[in-house]
């Protein structure tokens, strides 16, 4: 065999053995694509179906503070409103206070406290103001939120029966009277504890 046939044989056996290098290489790295592919859609799928759970359990909490809020919220409303009709109390106090002081009598009334009556002594919030016997009640209505619409608050006069000196005390609601005091008339008061402040409870 002459040196350009071996020089022949061994180019052909090196183009064989390059193309099955070739071959494998491109196998691998077929091989190598498909998982690759294969991982990455799993891993989408995964991810969307996360997605999901995470936007249901997004969704049920904010529902659940919702309710939770929405009558906290309200009860927060109805308590300022109580509170904001209280003063009103302020134009029976007065001529209740001075009458003690005076007489140690209670005006019977709203003409014998010097006021109109009852439907009369109004405000936003209020419907109503009753003198009895010393005692102020408060009929809410008119702006007042339908939890109390209809509702009384009382407040109750509180003395020392011994001294006219010793100004009255406020009972409000279903509060208790300062120690040897005593607290005269009728509690009224029909509203919900939770609407009533800490002041009335």
């Amino acid at each position: 065999m002459t040196e350009l046939s071996k020089a022949r044989l061994l180019r052909t056996r090196l183009s064989r053995n390059s193309a099955l290098v070739l071959d494998q290489i491109k196998a691998q790295w077929m091989h190598q694509q498909s998982v690759r592919l294969s991982f990455i859609n799993s891993f989408k799928t995964k991810q969307t179906g996360f997605s999901v759970i995470e936007i249901m359990v997004v969704v049920a909490i904010m529902a659940i503070l919702a309710l939770i809020a929405v009558p906290s919220g309200i009860e927060r409303i109805v308590r300022e409103q109580v509170s904001a009709a209280i003063p009103l109390a302020e134009a029976a106090k007065e001529p209740i206070a001075a009458q003690w002081k005076a007489t140690k009598t209670l005006p019977v009334d709203n003409k014998e406290a010097g006021l109109p009556t009852q439907e009369k002594v109004v405000s936003n919030l209020i419907g109503a103001l009753q003198v009895d016997k010393g005692v102020i009640h408060m009929t809410f209505g008119n702006k007042a939120r339908a939890q109390l619409q209809g509702k009384v608050l009382t407040i109750r006069p509180a003395v020392i029966e011994e001294s006219q000196a010793v100004p009255i005390a406020w009972v409000c609601g279903n509060a208790q009277a300062p120690v040897n005091m005593t607290v005269f008339g009728e509690n009224r008061t029909n509203i919900d504890a939770k609407f009533l402040p800490f002041s009335c409870k």
